[in-house]
């Protein structure tokens, strides 16, 4: 037998052993997708140029209640208007740049792969992204069909291409971003919740710390504490564990398990300087928030609330969140600080230093790239300093990767500096950084 007909062979024999497998089995087969050339070179170049790539599904969620007004000849016409609508829809918006392909997964589906470079708070985007583009469509079908409410059901996963190669990656961000849209798929999405509850019960998060330095003195000021998922697991790096988190609704839970961390490695390393840690204003907003804070601060009597800054993520709308600013000023009674992340990536990092008046602003490195040679992100920087000055807020600038973009930040008086220059993020009791 050659080599074709016995790979054909393999192949069949692959196929039809599914069809006599136990059920419980099947989840370990994820459904097989016809890649076009297209998403793999696009997916590809995306993730070399060091971008993130998200897999988003939107799934026609009341198809039953659309073969009941349409005939079938109809039903054909509306998903290709709903194609139609959808490609309109992303052409029209200011994500357009972003969108790799659009492609069918099912009858009643499309998925899309919008890429994400690192200067965007990646899991905001893309839920801003579906927010944005959502009435989009429903607007160019209603245009059609008039008597016919448009509902999908959407869901989405990071391409992770550490472990895998990049058509495994897609194949399993596909899978994953189905189960999170089609919660029908009950084996898939309540694994993925299990998951996630058995990190926040069984505490498997560990934390790393990234060093704060005083550009004047050359002194670690403070640490930025980054948390981190159970080891070799998919839920290891942030950007995944955060994501099932926020579509199982779970952020609130893992984040009081990162501060109750952090106030374990506080004590653990007896650690003097300030301490950062990432909260979402979904966290800070929550009405249970400072009641829990506050029964942990009994439970860990060494924790001084001056030590601590909240720093504000991501780039969530603070309106609307009834219990936000009445949580910030309770807080802040107690000692509590807080700094606005992503300054100089958009506008709502700058809504919200205004809101809220921090007590520090830490500058995006988007800014602070290749400041060197870039006169007008020196200007910008300078802008950004005269808020900083007007808030009475200290700077941080993120990022710092050269000693050039570090000479013209202490050039134009900047506070702290924070970047693979100084150190990666370590271990806080085995990396306490000589500089």
């Amino acid at each position: 037998m050659d080599k074709g007909s016995w790979d054909t062979l393999t192949s069949r024999i692959k196929k039809w052993s599914k069809i006599f497998m136990p059920y419980k089995f099947l989840r370990y087969y994820p459904p097989q997708f016809v890649l076009r050339n297209p998403v793999l070179e696009g997916v590809y170049s995306a993730v070399s140029q060091g971008m993130q790539v998200a897999v988003i599904v939107f799934n026609l969620s009341n198809t039953k209640e659309l073969q009941q007004q349409l005939e079938s000849t109809q039903a054909a016409a509306f998903k290709e208007d709903f194609k139609k609508s959808f490609r309109e829809a992303l052409e029209g918006s200011a994500y357009r740049e972003d969108v790799l392909v659009v492609h069918d997964h099912s009858s009643d589906g499309l998925i899309l792969f919008l890429k994400n470079n690192e200067h965007k708070q990646n899991v905001v985007y893309i839920e801003t992204f579906i927010k944005d583009i959502s009435p989009a469509i429903k607007k160019g079908i209603s245009k059609l069909y008039p008597y016919f409410d448009l509902d999908f059901d959407i869901g989405y996963m990071f391409i992770e291409k550490q472990h895998y190669s990049t058509q495994d990656a897609i194949f399993k961000a596909q899978q994953q971003a189905i189960a999170m849209a089609q919660k029908r798929v009950q084996s898939q999405y309540i694994e993925m919740v299990l998951e996630m509850r058995n990190i926040i019960h069984k505490r498997h998060l560990s934390l790393l710390a990234q060093p704060i330095v005083d550009l004047a003195e050359n002194q670690v000021k403070g640490w930025e504490f980054l948390a981190r998922g159970p080891e070799n697991t998919p839920y290891e790096y942030p950007l995944q564990l955060f994501s099932v988190a926020r579509q199982t609704n779970m952020v609130y839970d893992l984040e009081l398990l990162v501060l109750e961390k952090a106030f374990l490695m506080i004590g653990e390393s007896q650690c003097k300087e300030d301490i950062f840690i990432n909260f979402t204003p979904l966290t800070l907003g929550n009405k249970r928030f400072v009641a829990a804070l506050e029964k942990m601060l009994l439970e860990y009597p060494y924790i001084k609330p001056q030590q601590i800054i909240f720093e504000i993520t991501e780039r969530d709308s603070i309106e609307g969140l009834k219990f936000f600013h009445e949580n910030i000023g309770s807080l802040r009674l107690k000692g509590f600080r807080f700094a606005v992340d992503d300054t100089g990536a958009g506008y709502a990092s700058l809504h919200t230093i205004s809101e809220i008046m921090p007590d520090i602003i830490k500058i995006d490195r988007s800014v602070i790239q290749d400041i060197d040679t870039n006169s007008v992100k020196e200007s910008m920087l300078k802008g950004l300093l005269l808020i900083a000055k007007e808030t009475g807020s200290l700077v941080v600038a993120e990022g710092i990767e050269k000693k050039e973009e570090a000479e013209v930040l202490s050039r134009n008086r900047v506070d702290l500096a924070q970047g693979y220059l100084y150190a990666k993020p370590g271990k806080l009791l085995l990396d306490r950084v000589a500089l």
